[in-house]
């Protein structure tokens, strides 16, 4: 079975480099409060700026939960995340799904996100099911990104 990826593009002001920058670097203040793992908000979610890095959230006590992992980390133009949470939303570090994202820039300025969530057949069974929570929520989380990018120039 072949479930097609999610893919989703937005449009900021900022050049490739700063998109990037504050995609990566600043994730836990444009990922809206409530929307991760942890029982509590998270006070931080961090991407380890190297391959093989950790993506995790932390929450205000210090508590860390997983997400994943990076895969490949070519500022300014791509990174490359392992997504491991599985159909339960719980970290799995023998499941992988992949997160890439692109930062080109835009002829009048600016930078195309693109971010392609793939390889979701790997779910199984959930993985139709899966792929449209997905489908629902990225747009979602690539439109907190836009605003929160277009707030900081």
């Amino acid at each position: 079975m072949s479930i097609d990826p999610v893919l989703h593009s937005v449009e900021v002001k900022a050049p490739p480099a700063r998109a990037f920058e504050l995609f990566t670097a600043h994730m836990g203040a444009w990922w809206p409060k409530g929307k991760t793992l942890a029982p509590n908000p998270h006070a931080d979610i961090v991407i380890e700026p190297r391959p093989g890095g950790r993506w995790f959230e932390r929450d205000a006590e210090g508590n860390e939960i997983q997400w994943g992992r990076v895969l490949a980390w070519e500022p300014p133009g791509r990174v490359l995340l392992g997504w491991q949470l599985n159909a339960q939303w719980r970290y799995d570090p023998d499941f992988l799904t992949e997160l890439e994202l692109s930062f080109a820039a835009l002829a009048g300025g600016g930078t195309r996100v693109t971010l392609e969530h793939r390889n979701l057949e790997r779910y199984g069974a959930d993985a139709e099911e899966y792929a449209g929570k997905l489908r629902g929520g990225w747009p979602t989380f690539a439109g907190h990104f836009a605003r929160y990018s277009d707030s900081q120039d």
